[in-house]
């Protein structure tokens, strides 16, 4: 078992991380608060709270939004514990049957691919499109999912299976895309954006055929073992060419914050020292793709000479795999006001209220509820687009502008970086 009462007896119980925390935000309660999680933890390890169906639900309404660790004096971990013991409570009462299928389709992409497919041919058949097309609105009631919620649009092809393996190729730099499910399924205007922005910069780009999720569903479930496949598969895959490019750029701060953050301390924690370490090395070439394109290429002097004005204002919302797990802000904000007007939020650090897999299905009213005020304040900047790198903050945040009548739209900086070169 994980030492859940070393991280309790650290806990100098100031309550710094109450006011931050997402769920206690939505539900103040003690029990559901950063310092009321670590001390059900340690009394669970010591054998005074046992790991019934009342502890279950509890440790499953944390969003993992690590606003807490950031405000922590001591930086406990609070997020990384409630992932270990959700991998408890997986083996204690098993995963439900949609999630393990879920998994499986990450684990093979050949069925994940037809899986697409079909849902793109049979699509309309329970979805209907959102009259501005930001995305498809259930018919009626699904499993786990309730008539008129705003689901992500569906594409044909996928964003792997749309290109050739190589671009652009010749005597040039090259870098390499780790694309993420949504963006290679759903949101694949997102990779498109990439290879142009890319291309204007002229790199030779590599697009890994066998790459496999993150991982990071599977992780924040408590499904350990997907994870260890996932982690392990490509890690693997990446060594095999990583010698060869000059980065792995990945567009969404959820995968990224899971390979560069998450993968070590996963293996540090099933004491695994030679994966751990495995993964630590190819971290020094792994990118979020705003940190790379403005602090390692010539886009920002791009921009500025050849880039166009665009009369769309934009407020950003920083997802918190990027500004909290890997202090990713400044960057893209940098490239998105040298083409649009930046108009921020009065707190773009607010958790949008994604949550993870468990949260959009079996708990969407804390969703719900936490995405109300994130979408009030979008609509209080006056913005025509919000701006995230993060696709699980794309599909909560459309979702939440819809329902509360919200006509702001979502895109991915990268997207609007894209539409700033284009030719007129």
């Amino acid at each position: 078992m994980f030492e859940f009462t070393k991280v309790s007896d650290e806990c100098i119980k100031c309550g710094k991380c109450i006011p931050t925390c997402t769920i206690h935000q939505i539900s103040p309660d003690e029990v559901t608060s950063p310092r009321g999680f670590i001390e059900l933890l340690g009394d669970y390890q010591k054998g005074e709270l046992e790991l019934d169906k009342t502890a279950k639900d509890i440790f499953e309404s944390c969003f993992l939004c690590t606003n807490c660790v950031d405000v922590c004096p001591n930086s406990l971990p609070t997020d990384m514990v409630i992932e270990e013991v959700r991998a408890d409570i997986a083996k204690k009462f098993g995963i439900a049957w949609y999630k393990r299928a879920f998994f499986w389709l990450l684990r093979n992409r050949w069925a994940m691919d037809l899986f697409n497919k079909l849902g793109y041919v049979f699509h309309s058949c329970a979805l209907k499109k959102e009259e501005r097309g930001r995305g498809l609105l259930a018919k009626f009631d699904l499993p786990m999912i309730k008539k008129d919620r705003l689901l992500p649009s569906m594409k044909s092809v996928s964003f792997l299976n749309k290109y050739k393996e190589r671009l652009n190729s010749g005597d040039k730099p090259k870098v390499a895309i780790f694309i993420g499910c949504l963006a290679n399924y759903n949101y694949t205007e997102i990779g498109d954006s990439l290879v142009q922005i890319l291309q204007e910069l002229d790199y030779e780009i590599f697009i890994p055929k066998k790459q496999l999720c993150c991982g990071a569903p599977a992780y924040f479930t408590g499904d350990f073992d997907t994870v260890e496949y996932l982690t392990k598969k490509n890690i693997e895959y990446f060594e095999s060419f990583i010698d060869k490019v000059e980065a792995i750029i990945i567009p969404e701060a959820t995968c990224s914050a899971m390979i560069k953050h998450d993968w070590e301390v996963f293996f540090e924690n099933r004491k695994m020292p030679e994966w751990r370490d495995r993964a630590a090395r190819l971290n020094q070439k792994i990118f979020m793709a705003t940190e790379w394109l403005y602090n390692h290429t010539e886009l920002p002097k791009l921009l500025e000479q050849k880039g166009k004005k665009l009369p769309q204002s934009v407020t950003y919302h920083d997802a918190c795999h990027a500004r909290k797990v890997q202090g990713i802000w400044a960057e893209p904000r940098a490239l998105l006001k040298k083409s649009y007007e930046l108009r921020e939020m009065e707190d773009p650090n607010r958790c949008c209220g994604f949550g993870g897999v468990t949260i959009q299905t079996e708990k969407f009213h804390l969703a719900q509820a936490a995405g109300k005020p994130k979408a009030a304040m979008i609509e209080r900047s006056g913005a025509d687009i919000v701006a995230a790198e993060c696709s699980a903050c794309r599909v909560q945040i459309s979702n939440s502008l819809y329902q509360n009548g919200v006509d702001t739209i979502f895109k991915n900086p990268v997207e609007l970086i894209a539409e700033a070169l284009k030719e007129n």
